[in-house]
């Protein structure tokens, strides 16, 4: 049998300040990742990331790099949820590098990523900070869609985040599960069968003021989720965990968070409920 064709995909995209306003520097797109700017009037730079293959499977890879320069404010989404499909051999990978100089900010809020049954993804996500710079990550994953009657039963999924500001490391995770999917949300360690999780974590010397509001958002542990703040060096760590019966009640909450922690920036255009 001929070997199928795989998604190959890798985009980057550099923006700095001139004029006193963040501007496109450089754009490279090959293959299915494409960027899109959507015109705005003043910061931050607004940038929507698009896989035109559709969806990934099991073999495909994509790999976005973002750039943002001394000064410079950007926001980064995706035109719509990723879809990762049943995996016949292989796995989906995904490559996010961020770069942020000093006294810049970036915001990487990225729509959903829905993992159906079967498949098999891993993304890593690199994030080098300058010592005065600031950050807002998100990743949120979907295990099936109830509405569509849709579970993700088996599988296996790797999410390894590493965050670095002035050369220092500030947070690292890997979370991994599979190949019974299923089963370990059930655990009540794990979601206690909670379908949807997102991670929002943000880097800034404000991130402990936002604190009460966000616990206030989130609500008890009852409700699915926490937020914690750390110092870390002359900045702050807030880093919060939500999890839902599905995408939808996970939106309900996060949508509130993300305007909060985002500030005047607020939610993305592409995003609602």
């Amino acid at each position: 049998m001929p070997a199928a064709q795989r998604v190959a995909g890798r985009a980057r995209l550099f923006c700095g300040k001139s004029d006193g306003r963040t501007r496109l520097q450089r754009l490279y797109q090959d293959g299915s990742a494409k960027i899109r700017l959507p015109a705005v009037q003043g910061d931050p730079l607004e940038a929507v990331l698009i896989n035109t293959a559709g969806g990934m499977t099991g073999g495909d890879r994509l790999g976005w790099t973002i750039e943002v320069g001394a000064g410079a404010s950007a926001s980064i989404t995706t035109q719509a949820c990723e879809k990762v499909y049943r995996a016949a051999a292989d796995r989906a990978e995904t490559n996010v590098g961020l770069r942020v100089g000093p006294g810049g900010r970036l915001a990487w809020l990225p729509q959903e990523t829905i993992v159906f049954d079967r498949a098999a993804f891993a993304r890593t996500l690199d994030v080098d900070l300058a010592e005065d710079a600031e950050a807002l990550v998100l990743e949120a994953t979907l295990f099936g869609r109830l509405a569509m009657g849709e579970r993700t039963v088996r599988g296996s999924f790797h999410d390894r985040w590493r965050v670095r500001q002035g050369g220092t490391l500030v947070h690292a995770e890997d979370f991994r599960i599979g190949p019974d999917i299923a089963a370990t949300l059930r655990r009540p360690a794990a979601t206690g069968g909670a379908l949807a999780i997102a991670t929002l974590l943000l880097v800034s010397p404000q991130a402990e003021s936002l604190l009460e509001a966000a616990r206030a958002i989130i609500g008890d542990s009852a409700a699915g989720g926490g937020v914690s703040f750390w110092s870390v060096g002359r900045s702050g760590k807030l880093l919060a965990r939500l999890t839902a019966g599905d995408g939808y009640q996970l939106r309900k909450r996060l949508v509130p968070l993300v305007e909060l922690l985002n500030g005047r920036a607020g939610l993305p255009k592409l995003w609602s409920l």
